[in-house]
């Protein structure tokens, strides 16, 4: 598990899951028949093509595209989780890299950041980590991220700001994957402004 490279909040959770349970979790949902995959009926509406997959964790997201017949990229820093998804996947291009530094000498025309990732990377590496994707996005081609607005959250109108100075425009806003509308501005999140989640799309012009 990375350590001076991830933010205290990352390695708190981390060390407290159990990443066996945290899989069975979600096979529990897709066996009772429940809705556990928002993420990848979301992407599915904003047209076909590649993804990148930006800390894509043990796989889940990924796998779930590849089986809709997407190419699908996996990147993220933790190599035990990046290890399970490649024994769950062999066939996908998994990668344990930094989101901040990777270079994958390639383009997508969708890019996801799906599990709180910029909630768990160092704040100081927020900036880098967008500013990097956004190179990996073809012209047209949008970032999406999901990601929590608790009191320990992060605001949007600075992740705004971050994708602005990426050269990138915010396309839309909604508060869960099943796009439900986005209630309100400040994204405290805490006192209940603005929801508690929120999935942004920006665009490369």
């Amino acid at each position: 598990m990375p350590g001076s490279e991830v933010s205290a909040r990352w390695v708190k959770w981390r060390r407290a899951i159990n990443l066996d349970e945290y899989d069975a979790r979600w096979q529990r949902m897709v066996d009772a028949g429940e809705a556990a995959h928002g993420e990848a009926d979301f992407l599915d509406t904003l047209g076909a093509g590649a993804v990148l997959d930006a800390g894509c964790g043990t796989g889940r997201l990924a796998i779930e595209l590849a089986h809709r017949g997407r190419e699908v990229v996996g990147v993220d820093l933790d190599v035990d989780m990046v290890d399970r998804a490649r024994r769950k996947a062999p066939q996908i291009d998994w990668h344990v890299a930094d989101l901040a530094t990777v270079q994958l000498g390639r383009t997508f025309p969708i890019v996801v950041m799906a599990g709180n990732i910029l909630l768990f990377c160092k704040p100081e590496d927020r900036g880098a980590i967008v500013a990097n994707l956004s190179h990996h996005l073809e012209p047209g081609g949008r970032l999406v991220a999901g990601f929590s607005l608790d009191a320990q959250g992060y605001p949007v109108e600075r992740y705004d700001e971050l994708c602005a100075a990426a050269g990138l425009v915010l396309e839309a806003r909604y508060a869960t994957w099943e796009r439900a509308p986005f209630a309100g501005g400040d994204g405290a999140g805490a006192d209940g402004a603005g929801g508690d989640y929120a999935v942004s799309i920006h665009r490369q012009p």
